[in-house]
């Protein structure tokens, strides 16, 4: 297994795990529109929730072959690369519709930055 589809593999369980734990009260999450914090920190919607469910499930479909997974990546890195690009530009017409805030926007350079590294690493075997 490669370096990318271990990434997509890991990250897109993550992904899947947030975006279900993010409709659960609980844990600060919502199942409506209401803007709420997940974990007290992130800000959270139902449709950033599906958001995560779906970029999760991306990243799971992807894994099963390297060059796929790569290509998954950098996807999935340019976009979130550009998500928190808008957050940190505040515009509201996203800010508003996902509830983004500055933890987002951390987490989203941060996950496509490195979705990118891996992306454009190519393949690289990773022992089991």
């Amino acid at each position: 297994m490669s370096l990318a589809q271990k990434f997509a593999t890991t990250f897109g369980g993550v992904y899947v795990l947030v975006g279900i734990v993010g409709f659960i009260s609980f844990f600060g999450g919502t199942a409506d529109q209401s803007p709420n914090a997940l974990l007290g920190i992130f800000g959270v919607t139902a449709l950033h929730n599906v958001v995560h469910l779906l970029v999760g499930f991306a990243f799971l479909a992807g894994a099963q072959n390297d060059s796929v997974a790569r290509m998954v990546s950098i996807a999935i890195g340019a976009v979130y690369t550009l998500v928190g690009a808008i957050g940190v530009l505040n515009l509201a017409f996203v800010t508003d519709l996902l509830n983004i805030n500055l933890a987002d926007n951390l987490l989203h350079f941060a996950t496509g930055l490195l979705a990118l590294a891996i992306g454009f690493q190519g393949r690289k075997a990773v022992a089991a």
